[in-house]
């Protein structure tokens, strides 16, 4: 079935065109109707009303051959020269097409050039100008259409972009433990393996969409915790709360997520007494994200191969929410915390 909003935008320039042009050619015998109480019309009126109409015409054939052809090609490329000689040209031609008319609508009245120069010159001023006003603000919304397009087109390939680059990273941490629970012949492992096999099915099959469920991305956001728990030990001490009253709402896959395994990676090693905190809560349409964590000068070198670097996670909030996001990003006293306040959009 056809998209009737497409459908009618495809229409809809022409028809105001038609439109327009019909009120421009039947305004006169209207303003003649309101009269015709007055008194019967004289033949020569009606002829002179006739002669107006048809002159209307070349009003038509000048408006488009400026719009379409004389614009483009000789006033936007400021031949200015060329295109006044051209207008002058046309302005003649009317003329002698208006005797013509004339002779053979009025034959019993003398034609004055003068005359007729002087009664047509104000709407041929007029359409030359309605022509070239059309022309630039139609091509104006054009451009602007266009460039919104390629915005729009280099908005989605600057996110997946993005995206693409925090996924692996992902997979490597989650595959590197679980080496370890094998390597220690865990009974977690199976239990592990149903965790990790629900956070590939979201990362590769869920997160083509634009949103998910707040749920869909806390359900994540609690595996990989888990997971990354079994992975360092008793020796972390991990503290989560979230307070989730509005989750119904829908945010992008996969944007959490890189604050936290930010945390795992740099608040953790060779730091004593490691220890995270992470909070959550979503109410009243806004999003508020916090991740804390110990850090220490000798555990600040970035991994090149699966290191996040947190500048690709604020670049793709700054596309996605522009103003309606704030992240700051805090580091004294030893501790490293992350601080994302967003609000939720449709």
């Amino acid at each position: 079935m056809p998209n009737l909003s497409t459908s009618f935008q495809k229409y809809q320039a022409p028809f105001l065109h038609v439109l327009t042009w019909s009120i421009f050619f039947l305004l006169p015998f209207l303003v003649e109707q309101g009269y015709g109480g007055r008194g019967p019309q004289s033949a020569r009126a009606e002829n002179f009303l006739y002669l107006n109409s048809l002159t209307n015409i070349f009003w038509v054939l000048l408006f488009y051959a400026n719009t379409r052809l004389l614009i483009p090609r000789l006033l936007y490329q400021r031949k200015f020269t060329g295109y006044l000689g051209v207008q002058l040209l046309l302005f003649a031609g009317i003329l002698f097409f208006h005797r013509l008319l004339f002779e053979i609508l009025l034959p019993d009245l003398h034609f004055s050039f003068y005359r007729s120069a002087l009664f047509n010159a104000v709407p041929f001023v007029f359409i030359l100008m309605a022509g070239i006003a059309f022309k630039s603000v139609s091509d104006k919304i054009r451009s602007d259409r266009l460039d919104s397009e390629r915005q729009q087109e280099n908005l989605k390939t600057e996110l997946a972009f993005l995206r693409s680059q925090i996924s692996p990273h992902f997979i490597l941490n989650i595959l590197n433990t679980m080496v370890a629970l094998a390597r220690m012949k865990s009974d977690a492992l199976e239990p592990s393996l149903i965790k990790l096999s629900s956070l590939m099915r979201y990362m590769f099959f869920e997160t083509d969409e634009e949103k998910v469920p707040l749920t869909k991305e806390l359900e994540y956001l609690s595996s990989y915790i888990d997971l990354q728990k079994q992975r360092i030990g008793s020796r972390l001490q991990l503290v989560t709360e979230v307070q989730a009253a509005e989750n119904w709402h829908r945010i992008e896959p996969m944007l959490l997520i890189p604050f936290v395994e930010n945390a795992l990676k740099h608040g953790t090693g060779m730091i004593p007494d490691p220890t995270i905190y992470i909070s959550l809560s979503a109410k009243e349409g806004q999003l508020q994200f916090r991740v804390k964590n110990k850090y220490s000068k000798e555990n600040e070198t970035m991994d090149t191969i699966s290191g996040i670097d947190l500048s690709n996670v604020s670049r793709r909030l700054e596309l996605l929410y522009g103003s309606k996001h704030r992240l700051t990003i805090d580091k004294s006293d030893g501790w490293f915390t992350v601080h994302l306040q967003l609000t939720f959009t449709p």
